[in-house]
């Protein structure tokens, strides 16, 4: 498939507010799912995630759409991987914030992206804005990200994170203006990817995850298991891995929005990853909230 035209920012904006506006979400069932197994053995976790899209002004190289993720610090679960700012829902902070948002107070949920989430009914409208919430609040604390500086744009079909017990629940926000990344101890470094970069070919390959040793985790694991990656390196920049659920959930972004599906993998570019225990803990001394 050839890229996208991805010149006129207006356009795209609106094609991405369209498509994700009618995309089917399962957010009621899997919020469902989760309560459901509540002070069960078998306990799942809610997280909010946001997929940040920014564009950057000019007409240079570095002008153009970039995806904003994270970079997680050797001290969280999974370190070393890149991600979206997010985590756990919150059950009593995010009910309360979520009030604010649909107050109209900020300016996240407003325009033709809030008038097709609300089309869905009342008790999805009510999810999409309660996990906004929680993906917002999460890229304050994470990144310093200003609410202010966001605005919703559709949610992403929910991803289930199988080894950890989780479902994510994503959403797509634009980031309107630059701004000054404050990574807290969770986070590492900022990772940009440009959009364009993603519908090359060439930047897919494949990752073979190895167990170092039994990962301390509820369902078991395979010792080996190949991955789809997308790798790319920056101007000047060490090469970065994208794979897992972050990657699955970009690939439904790029499918939803501009038809892309997965590329087959590319045979050169064949990658190992091990995973030690401590990918599930991290090496912080206190548990994460």
């Amino acid at each position: 498939m050839t890229a996208p035209d991805l010149s006129d920012p207006c356009g795209v904006i609106e094609q991405i507010i369209e498509r994700l506006g009618r995309v089917s979400i399962d957010y009621e069932e899997r919020a469902d799912f989760i309560r459901k197994r509540n002070g069960s053995p078998d306990r799942w976790l809610a997280a909010g995630v946001i997929l940040m899209l920014h564009h950057r002004e000019g007409t240079g190289a570095d002008s153009g759409f970039v995806l904003q993720l994270i970079k997680r610090s050797s001290e969280v679960p999974q370190p070393g991987d890149i991600s979206c700012p997010g985590g756990m829902l919150h059950p009593v902070t995010d009910p309360v914030l979520k009030r604010i948002l649909l107050s109209g107070a900020t300016p996240i949920l407003r325009g033709k992206a809030r008038l097709l989430a609300k089309a869905r009914g009342a008790a999805t409208y009510d999810r999409i804005a309660l996990f906004l919430t929680n993906a917002v609040r999460e890229a304050w604390e994470e990144v310093r990200l200003n609410p202010f500086n966001i605005r919703f744009l559709g949610p992403l079909p929910s991803r289930e994170l199988y080894v950890f017990s989780r479902i994510i629940f994503p959403v797509v926000g634009l980031v309107k203006r630059p701004w000054r990344f404050q990574p807290n101890w969770e986070v590492e470094r900022i990772v940009e990817i440009p959009l364009a970069a993603l519908f090359e070919q060439d930047n897919y390959g494949m990752l073979t995850v190895e167990l170092e040793s039994a990962l301390p985790v509820r369902h078991e694991v395979e010792p080996v298991r190949n991955f789809p990656c997308f790798l790319y390196t920056p101007p000047g920049g060490r090469e970065e891995v994208l794979w897992g659920a972050t990657l699955s959930i970009v690939l439904s972004f790029l499918d939803i929005v501009f038809g892309f599906p997965l590329p087959a993998a590319n045979s050169n570019r064949v990658i190992r990853k091990f995973l030690r225990p401590d990918y599930v803990t991290g090496n912080h001394k206190t548990p994460s909230p």
